[in-house]
C-alpha cells in the first residue's frame, strides 16, 4: 500500500508497466470535469472509473481484495478514510473470490485507517485488503485499475 500526493506519482512508474498511462490520465487538466463513468486508458489493462457518491459508514462496509488489478484511488474532493489490512491476515471471508468482478470481500476489521484528502492517492496491490469510500460527505474520486500483469 502506498499513500502519496499526485505530484509524486512519477516516483512509482517503475512498479508496473501500466502506471505511466495511469498517472498520465490522473494528471489531465480536465480530470475534475469528467463525467461519472468508466474510461478506457489502455483497453482492459488500464482503465479508470470516475465516481461522485455519498461516503459509507465503517459499519456498513467490508474489506475487499483484488487478484488481477492494482487500484490507484485518487480523491478529487472530500476525505476518504480508507481501511487497510494485509490480505494474508484476513480470515473472515464473506464468500468466494469472483473472477468476473475481480473481488473478494472480508468481514475482518481493518488494522489501519488512512485519511486521504483531495489531491492524495492510495495504491492498493493484490496483497492489500482495503475498505474505501468511508466518509460522512460526498466523495469525488477516480479509481484507476491497472492489470497486475501488463503486456
Amino acid at each position: 500500500m502506498i499513500l502519496d500526493v499526485l505530484e509524486n506519482g512519477h516516483r512509482y512508474l517503475a512498479l508496473n508497466k501500466g502506471f505511466a498511462k495511469a498517472f498520465d490520465f490522473l494528471v489531465r487538466p480536465d480530470l475534475k470535469e469528467l463525467s461519472i463513468g468508466k474510461y478506457e486508458i489502455d483497453g482492459e489493462r488500464v482503465y479508470a472509473m470516475v465516481s461522485k457518491d455519498p461516503g459509507r459508514k465503517k459499519e456498513d462496509a467490508l474489506l475487499e481484495t483484488h487478484e488481477n488489478y492494482i487500484d490507484i484511488q485518487l480523491v478529487l474532493a472530500g476525505t476518504d478514510v480508507m481501511g487497510w489490512k494485509p490480505r494474508s491476515l484476513c480470515d473472515r471471508s464473506t464468500g468466494e473470490y469472483v473472477q468476473k468482478s475481480d473481488l473478494q470481500f472480508f468481514a475482518d476489521e481493518p488494522d489501519a485507517w488512512i485519511s486521504t484528502n483531495s489531491g492524495a492517492f492510495v495504491i492498493f496491490f493484490p496483497e492489500d485488503a482495503h475498505m474505501p469510500s468511508i466518509s460522512s460527505g460526498i466523495l469525488h474520486k477516480v479509481v484507476v485499475k491497472v492489470a497486475v500483469v501488463s503486456t
